[in-house]
């Protein structure tokens, strides 16, 4: 498996920095979450210059509106674009919010046949849909395809990717392993987003929610699953401090690898004490 570190996870660091911390560690690669830094500059060649610190195996679409990336379509689009243009082999999006009211991009995604063709400039870049979590005291998730049979025929039937998320299933299933395999079985899964979820938090370091993580990268293991799983965590996750924090990626890095591994032993549960990463104070 490629095991790659999700550039929202440090945030709140520059993000040349936060792709330094991703090379210094050992991961294989970030996905890239287009963010503000993307607003009025030559996206390529930001890009391309990121690409030599480490190397990007994902795009992940915009969350918000940024200058000269239009509205959700439109930043979905041009997602695809920069993928392609700088060798970036998938891109990850969000789906409509009937909350939102986002009609327009509902009805968009619905007119897509075949996302790989139409989208994905004939299969160049492959296209992956993000599930999303169950939010407030009411479990309510906002977004549409929240039901997961309803989501993975919907994949199919348009010829689009998944980014399975573990901390949004497990907001609304804390015991989400079969859920999981739902969508497994569709041979969709390109990407999984890895973290923790508890108390109404998300992505929370393993250890830290109450997610069955130390089963569910068991059943993962003994899948023919080769694709990326990608550290998505919230920064305040991590201790104060720089080397802490790349202390804390090597740490968390050997813990994955261990527990991806053919080779790996007998289950162990999560724990802070098991990976040795502190929170935050």
């Amino acid at each position: 498996m490629i095991l790659s570190l999700s550039t929202g996870s440090l945030f709140t660091l520059p993000l040349q920095r936060v792709f330094e911390l991703a090379a210094e560690s050992g991961f294989d690669g970030v996905e890239l979450i287009i963010n503000q830094d993307f607003q009025r500059v030559n996206s390529v060649k930001l890009v391309r210059s990121l690409q030599e610190i480490a190397t990007i195996h994902s795009i992940h679409a915009p969350f918000m509106e940024l200058d000269g990336w239009g509205g959700v379509i439109d930043s979905v689009k041009l997602s695809v674009k920069l993928a392609a243009e700088c060798d970036i082999p998938l891109v990850n999006f969000h789906p409509p919010s009937w909350m939102g009211f986002e009609i327009g991009f509902w009805r968009w995604l619905y007119s897509i046949h075949d996302f790989q063709q139409e989208l994905g400039l004939g299969g160049t870049v492959a296209i992956a849909m993000e599930n999303m979590p169950w939010v407030g005291k009411w479990k309510i998730n906002p977004n549409i395809l929240s039901n997961t049979q309803r989501l993975v025929d919907f994949i199919r039937d348009h010829n689009l990717y998944m980014t399975f998320d573990c901390t949004h299933m497990g907001s609304g299933k804390t015991n989400f392993i079969n859920d999981f395999f739902l969508c497994y079985d569709s041979g969709r899964i390109l990407n999984i987003h890895f973290s923790d979820y508890g108390h109404g938090r998300e992505h929370l370091l393993p250890g830290h929610g109450i997610l069955p993580l130390t089963r569910f990268l068991n059943h993962l293991r003994n899948t023919e699953y080769q694709n990326t799983v990608t550290l998505e965590l919230d920064p305040k996750e991590f201790p104060k401090g720089e080397q802490n924090i790349l202390r804390s990626l090597k740490e968390m890095l050997s813990f994955l690898r261990t527990e991806t591994s053919p080779q790996a032993g007998s289950p162990r549960e999560y724990t802070q004490e098991t990976i040795q990463v502190s929170a935050a104070p």
